[in-house]
């Protein structure tokens, strides 16, 4: 379930079942969440380097 989702849910709810969930949720145990690992290699293929970058700027042109 995205966030999206549950916040268009929630809007939906009476105030009075809006309360019971927040009481739930406050009820729920507090977790830390475990860092996601990156993955390296996601962006591969695309971003292109254009030939003379590396080339000093000309600031006389501009």
């Amino acid at each position: 379930m995205t966030d999206t989702r549950l916040y268009l849910t929630l809007l939906e709810l009476s105030d009075e079942n809006k309360k019971a969930v927040l009481k739930f949720i406050e009820s729920l145990p507090k977790e830390p969440r475990p860092p996601q690992r990156r993955v390296a290699g996601l962006a591969k293929g695309m971003i292109e380097m254009k030939e003379g970058f590396d080339d000093p700027i000309d600031f006389t042109r501009l």
